[in-house]
């Protein structure tokens, strides 16, 4: 298991993850670049994206508990402004400040501090994305990556319904240390503790891993122990979008 970044550390580094993506653009030699982890984008798209998304939390974060996201008026594309603007909300409001989120399904917080984590993994997927496209693809900071797939495992699987195949245990295992075991049913998905039997393994670096679960990287990325059928089912599920 991993140890969640504080909150300040989480706004420095959605911070520093905006930053990065926003190099990568500044290295790239044209913006119209397709971005190959995200076919139907160019790097143009990218940014416009991340902004996008950026300001919307910002939005959500400001208008505390509700119902339903807020309505976010359409706003020139700045990337450094949105950043800006999503810190601040967040630092604002404080981690324990509630909010509307997608995930509630999940059992994970309806938090300013939950969107923060998960903003966090936003920036940092959406750099390499734009890392890739300028020919300068590089890891996911290690504490970043571990954290990222303990978020991953909570909200994304946590909120994705029904294991549509046969009852599995899946293991991820990472280089650093860390691992986690789920146990994937016709209830979801649910994190077990303690020594268990796996269907199938996962192994590489933390970044390799979380990227894989991303399909930012192909699952030949990663070591795998069990049939090849389990871990493609894993991967696909649930689909992203």
């Amino acid at each position: 298991m991993t140890q969640t970044p504080s909150f300040d550390e989480l706004l420095s580094l959605i911070e520093d993850r905006s930053a990065a993506l926003r190099e990568a653009v500044a290295a790239a030699s044209d913006l119209a670049i397709r971005v190959p982890s995200c076919p139907d984008w160019s790097l143009r798209d990218l940014i416009a994206h991340l902004a996008e998304v950026q300001n919307f939390w910002a939005a959500a974060v400001a208008a505390g508990p509700s119902e339903r996201p807020p309505t976010v008026a359409e706003a020139p594309v700045d990337s450094l402004a949105a950043t800006e603007a999503l810190v601040a909300a967040l630092r604002e409001s404080g981690p324990e400040s509630g909010c509307w989120a997608w995930w509630g399904a999940s059992g994970s917080p309806m938090t300013a501090g939950a969107v923060a984590r998960r903003q966090v993994q936003e920036a940092a997927v959406h750099a390499f994305d734009a890392q890739l496209a300028a020919g300068i693809p590089r890891p996911v900071p290690s504490a970043i990556a571990l954290d990222g797939i303990a978020e991953f495992i909570s909200v994304i699987h946590g909120s994705s319904g029904a294991w549509p195949h046969d009852p599995v245990r899946i293991g991820l295992r990472t280089t650093e240390g860390p691992s986690w075991l789920l146990d994937l049913t016709p209830t979801g998905a649910r994190l077990l503790d303690g020594p268990a039997t796996a269907d199938a393994r996962l192994y590489g670096s933390a970044s390799d891993l979380l990227l894989t679960l991303y399909g930012r990287l192909p699952l030949e990325r990663v070591a795998t122990e069990g049939t090849d059928t389990v871990p493609r089912r894993f991967l696909d599920w649930p689909p992203l979008g």
